[in-house]
């Protein structure tokens, strides 16, 4: 049975999201990163025939929406990362998963696409299980990556020499995988959530959930904050 690996930070204010900072206060921030959290946890919850962890930096005690998300984790094995930088971040977290589950394949995703679907989870589950494939990759509109798989978790130490969270991410994490010589799937290419723009587009695609509901809740102040709505100077 694969293991999908959720690798999330604990919405705290100040510690996430803050490239959404302005339009959002710290606070504001963190709702919209706990909204998404939780759109994806419930997504892992709901894809059949997966064991679900969650990777988390921080404590959910600390967070925005904590209590909500500490009971949608009950159940679950909640690993504490550990290291210095996203990509050992990443690494150990595998080693970690493959050390509690040997010889279990893993799929892992962030928490920055709350419009993941269990159909898409399911859909990258099988794709990593296909014949002649040994890891698969889901790129990133912006040029990293939303979701890793592999079949050996281990192998991701290959990445502990990729820069993170760049535009060359996605294709230097594909170059290193293939050059430990895996044999790398592609997944969908999505939209992470960093900006405010990525925000309202990934909200729009997603409208029901608690994201978007997030999302839609800082408008209002957007609207009363725009220039053409200020008061003009009387000359």
């Amino acid at each position: 049975m694969t293991v999908l690996l959720v690798v999330a930070k604990a919405p705290v204010p100040g510690a996430v999201k803050t490239r959404l900072c302005p339009p959002a206060t710290p606070a504001q921030a963190a709702r919209i990163a706990a909204a998404a959290l939780r759109d994806t946890l419930d997504a892992v919850a709901a894809t059949g025939g997966v064991t679900p962890v969650l990777a988390l930096a921080g404590r959910l005690a600390d967070a925005e929406d904590g209590a909500d998300l500490a009971a949608t984790v009950a159940g679950w094995p909640v690993l504490p990362q550990w290291g210095d930088g996203l990509a050992e971040r990443l690494a150990h977290a595998h080693a970690d998963v493959a050390h509690a589950y040997p010889g279990r394949p893993v799929l892992q995703i962030g928490m920055d696409t709350p419009q993941v679907t269990p159909a898409l989870l399911a859909d990258g589950v099988r794709r990593l299980a296909a014949p002649g494939v040994d890891a698969v990759l889901g790129p990133a509109a912006d040029g990293g990556w939303w979701a890793l798989g592999l079949r050996d978790p281990r192998r991701t130490a290959a990445l502990r020499a990729v820069p993170m969270s760049t535009a060359e991410t996605g294709r230097r994490t594909y170059a290193a995988l293939c050059d430990a010589g895996l044999r790398v799937g592609a997944l969908p290419t999505l939209r992470d959530v960093d900006d405010w723009a990525d925000a309202r587009a990934v909200a729009r695609g997603v409208p029901g959930g608690r994201f978007a509901r997030e999302v839609a809740a800082l408008r209002p102040a957007l609207v009363a904050m725009s220039p053409d709505r200020r008061p003009k100077a009387v000359r």
